[in-house]
């Protein structure tokens, strides 16, 4: 089995992508009201700052900034992909081993992490996850998708709202 290395840099900021386990799904725009309710459970519970985050039928992409001497991102993403599954209805395809562990079938087990390195890095990410929803085709403007940090950063005036990316981070591949 793969050893996982996973850079634990207290009080860091980190990109992730995390995602269904069957990527037809639409689980976490369909049940955005209960994925809101469990990110905002975890944060009461052990806070941390969400930078940027998109949601798409699929998958999501978020910037976090831990606590000073903070390090346990594992721990909150097991809360939240925890209670977000015991929030849905059940009826997902199990395979036998989740089935043993008694897991359910809606999360990949994995997900990507990448520690931001400097402030450069970190808008070249930002403007990746909020330019997701038009890569992925399903809509044609950034300002159309409404499960997005895109409307705040346009209310706080880092993006203008007829916002596009630019060619390099419409070129990216992060997930």
């Amino acid at each position: 089995m793969p050893r996982y290395i996973r850079a634990f840099v207290p009080g860091g900021t980190f990109f992730f992508t995390v995602g269904l386990l069957e990527r037809r799904r639409r689980l976490l725009t369909e049940h955005i009201d209960d994925l809101r309710a469990v990110f905002a459970a975890a944060r009461a519970r052990r806070p941390f700052t969400i930078d940027a985050i998109v949601v798409l039928p699929d998958h999501l992409h978020c910037l976090w900034t831990l606590p000073p001497g903070d390090c346990d991102f594992s721990g909150r993403w097991h809360e939240i992909k925890s209670r977000f599954s015991a929030r849905i209805p059940t009826g997902e395809h199990r395979f036998g081993r989740r089935q043993r562990k008694g897991e359910r079938g809606i999360w990949q087990r994995r997900y990507w992490e990448h520690v931001i390195r400097d402030p450069r890095d970190f808008e070249r990410h930002f403007d990746y996850l909020h330019y997701n929803p038009v890569k992925h085709g399903h809509v044609g403007r950034v300002g159309d998708w409404p499960y997005s940090s895109f409307h705040l950063c346009v209310r706080r005036g880092i993006y203008p709202p007829d916002w596009a990316a630019s060619d390099a981070v419409r070129a990216l591949s992060m997930e």
